[in-house]
């Protein structure tokens, strides 16, 4: 089986959970004879990966690519490009188009059975390809615009593009049924169109990993003197709901004091986040990392006791997946897909900061509860896998390839 594979992201060069995904499902899908041409935005090496051919779409470095005000920035239009290339990929929109364009020469060279895209980013690309090839189109939903907004607004040519892929794809994949619910009911798609496959954990990727109790010293100290570590790895964006994570950690540590938020990661909330930190009174609690990969990014798991998803809408939740294989109490919103597949966990609605405060006092007063938590969570992440994930697409791309060449 022969997969064109359309993503924006693949690790080292990840943002976020995305990449993540795009990684293991690729690995286990190669590891189960499916040969993948995977085509990302930008330039770089893959050291880890040899199961598969990368294709670079425009000669942008990862950094360039992520974003943070870099796809327009004087350092990119002075240095890494020039001429007519500039107005090419000057922004995301530019970026895109240069992707489609690369997807298309690439087809001169390459047959897939299927075409699999993963988010907006990519579904234009998608399109395109399955009316150059007439191959079937899988479009790959982690999040919706929907989601990324944080409310009913967002982007409305983003919103257009989701829309046009959807009806378009022969086939579409949903990380989670409560994403499922929103593209069936904010884009019209009929539910037998939709197929609901869960993401999974890796856990053999985290076996040569040691923690490394210096990374976090000051928290290591701090826990030695009865702390209770609440961590949360994620953007700092409006989806994420860090600032009723914050509201929620004042409302706790009035409650109980032996308190530290550790909040791992970056993005545009940053400095608000930061101003609201002090505002609330707790600057003196909150831990801010910046952006954290690798190891840093591990060790933050590693000497946290609980960890929160805060989200407003979260598809599904990569991280607390991670967070619980690293012995957390995990708490979740009910937004949250991975609350489908976790149950030994605490959740509560986006919004309910009271709620949350309450949860983290008891796992913090308790041992055992947190003992237990911990326990229980590890039997039902172990249930599911990226080889059942990897079945399962194969049966979807046989499934369309007969019917599209019926």
């Amino acid at each position: 089986m022969n997969i064109l594979m359309l993503g924006w992201e693949l690790p080292p060069h990840n943002s976020g959970g995305l990449g993540v995904a795009c990684y293991h499902m690729s690995k286990a899908l190669a590891l189960k004879g499916a040969s993948i041409d995977f085509v990302v935005p930008y330039k770089a090496t893959h050291p880890e990966i040899d199961f598969m051919r990368i294709h670079s779409a425009t000669p942008l470095s990862p950094l360039h690519r992520y974003g943070m005000g870099a796809y327009d920035s004087k350092f990119f239009e002075e240095s890494l490009l020039g001429g007519e290339e500039i107005g090419d990929v000057r922004d995301i929109r530019g970026v895109q188009r240069k992707y489609v364009r690369f997807v298309d020469q690439l087809l001169d060279t390459v047959q897939p059975d299927a075409i699999h895209a993963h988010d907006w980013l990519t579904i234009e690309a998608g399109m395109h390809a399955k009316q150059k090839s007439g191959a079937p189109l899988i479009v790959h939903v982690h999040a919706t615009e929907f989601d990324r907004s944080g409310e009913d607004y967002g982007n409305p040519v983003v919103h257009e593009i989701e829309y046009q892929g959807l009806m378009m794809a022969d086939r579409i994949i949903a990380v989670s049924n409560i994403t499922k619910s929103l593209i069936v009911q904010r884009y019209g798609i009929p539910a037998d169109k939709v197929e609901v496959i869960h993401n999974a954990l890796d856990v053999d990727s985290f076996a040569n990993y040691s923690y490394d109790d210096s990374t976090y010293r000051y928290l290591e100290t701090l826990k030695q003197e009865g702390y209770t570590i609440v961590a949360t790895v994620t953007r700092f964006t409006i989806q994420k709901g860090l600032t009723h994570f914050l509201k929620a950690a004042a409302r706790a540590s009035e409650k109980y004091d032996k308190f530290v938020f550790l909040l791992a990661g970056d993005g545009e909330q940053r400095d608000e986040l930061l101003r609201m930190s002090a505002d609330l009174g707790i600057a003196d609690k909150v831990v801010f990392t910046g952006f954290v990969r690798g190891k840093q990014w591990r060790d933050a798991y590693s000497v946290a006791d609980v960890f929160v998803m805060s989200s407003v809408s979260e598809p599904f939740g990569l991280t607390a997946l991670e967070a619980a294989h690293h012995d957390n109490a995990v708490i979740v919103t009910r937004q949250s897909g991975v609350g489908e597949v976790l149950h030994s966990i605490f959740r509560y609605d986006f919004w309910d900061t009271d709620v949350l405060a309450d949860q983290l006092v008891g796992i913090a007063a308790s041992r055992s509860l947190k003992y237990e938590l911990t326990q229980s969570v590890k039997h039902e992440y172990a249930r599911i896998s990226w080889a059942s994930v990897a079945d399962r697409c194969l049966q979807l791309y046989q499934h369309v390839k007969e019917k599209a060449y019926a």
